[in-house]
C-alpha cells in the first residue's frame, strides 16, 4: 500500500493547482501530471508586444467571487471592472443595444419548481407565438443568442434547472458584474504557483496520463512524457481533467482509462452534462478604427467607448474590446453552432473570416482591416485533445449529476474541476477552484479516517 500521505493530481489547470495548494499546506506530499507544456489548463493568457494580455481562455472574472479575488488581493493585483457602451448590428443597421431588459423579463421566467426541460421548450411553452408578433420573436431570438453564448452550450439540450441554479448563484456573488485581471489571468496562475512552490508540490508538464490501476487504498498512474514510459503510485489520486476527456473513449490521447471501471453512477452522470464549443479569435490593430464610426441614426455618437457589440452573424455573432483599457485590440467569440461552422478550419481561415465578419458589421472593408491588422490569436478549444471544448453545462434533468461527477471513490479516486462544482458555478473559473478546495477537503478528511 501507497504511503498514506502521496496524492498525484491528473491535471494543472486551476482546480488542480487549488487543490494542491491546499493539499500541500495539510503536509501531503503532492505531485502533479499536466499533459500540456504549461500550466493553467484552459486559462492561456499570452502577451502582446507592449506586454499587454491577450486571452485564450477565460478571460472574464464573473462577479466577486472571493476564489479570485483573494489571491490577486493577497499578490496586489489590480481587479479592473468592464465598462463602456454595448452596441447592436440588426436589419436596421449599428445602433445602441435595447435587448437586455427584454432577454432579462424571459431568464426570470424560468423556473426549477416544475418538471425540467430545455431551454427552446421553455420559450415554446411560456411564450407562444401564435400571431407571430415581430417584437416577441425578436426577444425570443436574443434570448437564445444570449445563452447559447455566454454558455456556449446548445440551447436545445441546455436544462432549465442548471440555469437557473447558476443565474442563483451568480446573484450571490454579484455575477451582473464583469471585471478583468489587470495583466491577465495569468496573475491568478502565479498567485496558485506560489503557494504550491512554497509546499514543495512538483509539476511534471509534457506528461500524459493514460491509466489508472487502482484499488481502495492504492493506485497506480501510468503516464509517458519525452522520456519514456512511467508508472508512480499513490494513496489518492485526483482527477482534474476536462469533462470531454472523461466522456471520450479510452486510447484517445489525453483520455485516462480507469481499471476497474469508475462506478455506474458516475459513468451514468457524464451522460447528463456536456461540453460547450467554442472557438475565439483576437485580433490587434495598429489602432482602434471603431473609434471613427458612428451610427448613422446618430452621427454624433461613436463607438470610441465600445465595449460589446452583438449580432446574428452566424459565425461571429459577439464581439468585445479591452475597456475600459482602450487597446487596440477586439475579440470575436463564435460559440455552439458558430464553432461547429468553424471547426475544423486552418488558422489563416478563420482569422480571414473574423476580419470579414467584423469588416461587414463595422462597414470597413476587408483590404482596409487586413492593412491594420498588426496579429491574430486564436486556439480551438474544440480540436485541442487536452480540453475538447470550452467548458461544461448541464442537460435536461442534471440535477445532481455534477454531485455524481464529483463524488470520491473509494476514498481512493477523487474529482475536480469546473464540471464537478455543485455550487450552480460550473463553468467559470471560481467554479474550478471552489471544487479544487473541495476536493483537497475530501482527501484531508480521507487521511484521518
Amino acid at each position: 500500500m501507497a504511503d498514506n500521505n502521496t496524492v498525484l493530481i491528473i491535471g494543472a489547470g486551476i482546480a488542480g493547482l487549488a487543490a494542491a495548494s491546499k493539499l500541500g499546506e495539510a503536509g501531503f506530499s503532492v505531485k502533479i501530471l499536466e499533459a500540456r507544456d504549461r500550466v493553467g489548463g484552459r486559462i492561456f493568457t499570452q502577451r502582446d508586444p507592449s506586454g499587454a494580455p491577450i486571452e485564450l481562455g477565460a478571460e472574464f472574472i464573473h462577479g466577486r467571487a472571493r476564489e479570485i479575488w483573494q489571491p490577486l488581493r493577497d499578490r496586489r493585483m489590480e481587479i479592473v471592472e468592464v465598462d463602456g457602451q454595448n452596441w447592436c448590428v440588426t436589419a436596421q443597421g449599428l445602433s445602441s443595444c435595447e435587448f437586455f431588459p427584454q432577454v432579462d423579463a424571459i431568464l426570470n421566467e424560468m423556473d426549477d419548481s416544475s418538471p425540467d426541460e430545455s431551454f427552446l421548450a421553455f420559450l415554446d411553452r411560456c411564450f407562444p407565438n401564435p400571431n407571430h408578433d415581430p417584437e416577441l420573436e425578436e426577444s425570443k431570438r436574443c434570448a437564445v443568442a444570449y445563452v447559447s453564448g455566454f454558455n456556449a452550450a446548445d440551447p436545445g439540450l441546455v436544462g432549465v434547472h442548471w440555469l437557473v441554479q447558476g443565474m442563483r448563484a451568480e446573484e450571490k456573488i454579484e455575477g451582473h458584474r464583469a471585471f478583468r485581471a489587470a495583466h491577465g489571468y495569468d496573475d491568478l496562475i502565479g498567485a496558485f504557483q506560489d503557494r504550491i512552490a512554497r509546499w514543495n508540490v512538483r509539476v511534471q508538464t509534457c506528461t500524459i496520463a493514460h491509466q489508472i490501476n487502482w484499488k481502495p487504498g492504492t493506485a497506480e498512474v501510468t503516464s509517458h512524457d519525452p522520456a519514456g514510459t512511467t508508472v508512480e503510485s499513490a494513496s489518492r489520486i485526483l482527477v482534474t481533467l476536462p469533462l470531454a476527456l472523461l466522456k471520450a473513449r479510452p486510447g484517445q490521447i489525453g483520455v485516462v482509462e480507469f481499471n476497474p471501471p469508475l462506478p455506474p453512477e458516475k459513468m451514468k452522470s457524464l451522460e447528463k452534462i456536456e461540453m460547450g464549443k467554442v472557438i475565439r479569435v483576437v485580433l490587434r490593430f495598429r489602432h482602434r478604427f471603431w473609434e471613427s464610426i458612428s451610427p448613422p441614426s446618430d452621427p454624433t455618437n461613436s463607438l470610441s467607448e465600445m465595449s460589446f457589440l452583438f449580432s446574428e452573424d452566424e459565425l461571429f455573432p459577439t464581439w468585445w474590446t479591452t475597456m475600459p483599457k482602450k487597446r487596440p485590440v477586439i475579440t470575436g467569440w463564435a460559440p455552439f453552432h458558430s464553432a461547429e461552422l468553424l471547426g475544423g478550419g486552418d488558422r489563416s481561415s478563420v482569422i480571414e473570416r473574423a476580419l470579414h465578419t467584423l469588416g461587414r458589421l463595422l462597414g470597413r472593408k476587408l483590404q482596409e482591416l487586413s492593412s491594420w491588422l498588426e496579429d491574430a490569436y486564436l486556439h480551438d478549444w474544440e480540436s485541442d485533445p487536452f480540453s475538447r471544448g470550452a467548458y461544461s453545462y448541464g442537460k435536461v434533468g442534471s440535477t445532481g449529476a455534477q454531485h455524481a461527477l464529483g463524488a470520491q471513490v473509494e476514498n481512493t479516486l477523487f474529482f475536480a474541476g469546473e464540471a464537478t462544482d455543485i455550487s450552480g458555478n460550473n463553468g467559470t473559473v471560481h467554479g474550478a477552484i471552489a471544487s479544487g478546495y473541495r476536493a483537497a477537503d475530501e482527501i484531508i478528511y480521507a487521511r484521518g479516517t
